[in-house]
């Protein structure tokens, strides 16, 4: 565990001027006895003194839910990079498999996601923003019950406790709610109960989108980010959900070659298929932005804005092994043939409306980090 450090320079100048003044009063019913009771049993190391100063000295910790998962990890990684040592780790820590996501990370203390509600409302003066970045992520689950729990009626409860104490939050959608790309892949927020999503991932977090653009009372900031097909480092657990650059990897060092699916579609070549490949590390520098910025709330697209072939992303992970192309084609999983998309390439303008500048990883750039930086040496982000 570690704190922040005390250099004003290193928050953004929003969170340093910090939120509405509050009075000696509230600081005198705080909670702060409740609040130090929480340190010790999430830090067992700390003494109750440690922890009674704890409480005296955190005035901002950042919330990340999903924490032990794949791009919440790599936040919390990239936060710890740009000195944020104060976060709040949110998940069901139960899952062993995800536990190497945060070796060697910086934070406060982690709260089961089953009593973070109850948390946040105890302990909402000393937060500052809330990245909500968990869910069930599993595009091949058909049990509705389970995203309507954890995807929908979770984040409802997440939004309603940050619309209640002030808490600015960054939620996770997902570009599975435009489904076959009818209405083409615009953030457009006119079109959202027009999108047809292909499967109950996509339905739960178009839903969530469709109940927020509906509530008089929000966050007073608020985004929604709608992830393309993500990859990098930290993903190892996702197994059959990890990206193809992953499972092309294993392949090419198991047996020298990568399997592909096969298009099922005569307007698309074997290979063909075009995704929006977006890599993680540009994922979190976007929330980084966000959290900065503060203003012009709603739906984002995330992704690079140029879609590219499997085949390319096949031939860009041989090339950062130096490894010669052997691609070859097996049919699509019939228990997905039905809902897979051929085609998706996020729009971008409205995140560079609002002066987002940085440059994405090209694919081949993007593939070389992640390959030789963390698939090669075994290392997380």
């Amino acid at each position: 565990m570690s704190g922040r450090s005390d250099t004003p320079e290193c928050l953004p100048k929003r969170i340093r001027a910090g939120k509405k003044a509050r009075s000696k009063a509230d600081d005198a019913t705080r909670t702060k006895r409740s609040v130090a009771e929480f340190w010790t049993a999430a830090c067992p190391t700390q003494t109750a003194a440690d922890n009674s100063y704890l409480c005296g000295k955190i005035a901002v910790m950042i919330v990340i839910t999903g924490a032990a998962g794949f791009i919440a990890s790599c936040l919390v990684s990239y936060l710890n990079e740009k000195r944020f040592y104060d976060l709040v780790l949110v998940d069901d820590f139960s899952k062993k498999e995800k536990a190497g996501n945060l070796e060697g990370k910086k934070f406060t203390a982690k709260v089961d996601r089953n009593v973070f509600i109850a948390w946040l409302e105890e302990h909402h003066r000393q937060v500052e923003f809330v990245f909500h970045l968990g869910a069930r992520t599993d595009t091949t689950e058909f049990d509705t019950a389970i995203f309507d729990e954890l995807n929908l009626h979770y984040s409802q409860a997440v939004w309603n406790t940050c619309v209640a104490y002030g808490l600015p939050l960054v939620y996770a959608s997902s570009a599975a709610t435009y489904g076959l790309g009818e209405h083409g892949y615009n953030d457009d927020h006119a079109v959202v109960e027009k999108l047809h999503p292909l499967n109950p991932y996509g339905v739960s977090k178009n839903d969530f989108d469709i109940w927020a653009l509906k509530q008089e009372r929000q966050p007073y900031f608020w985004a929604g980010l709608k992830f393309f097909n993500v990859y990098g480092p930290n993903e190892t657990h996702k197994k059959r959900m990890a990206s193809v650059i992953f499972h092309s990897f294993n392949q090419i060092s198991d047996k020298g070659s990568v399997n592909l699916f096969r298009s099922h579609r005569p307007d698309y070549s074997d290979g063909g298929q075009k995704r929006d490949f977006v890599y993680v590390k540009d994922l979190v520098k976007v929330c980084y932005f966000l959290m900065q910025h503060r203003k012009d709330s709603g739906l984002y697209n995330l992704g690079t804005g140029e879609a590219r072939t499997f085949y390319d992303l096949a031939s860009a992970t041989f090339e950062a092994l130096g490894k010669k192309p052997d691609i070859r084609f097996i049919d699509t999983p019939v228990d997905i043939r039905d809902t897979y998309q051929y085609f998706t390439e996020a729009n971008m303008a409205k995140l560079r409306s609002i002066g987002y500048s940085e440059p994405f990883y090209s694919l081949e750039d993007g593939v070389k980090d992640y390959v030789q930086g963390y698939l090669m040496t075994g290392k997380s982000y």
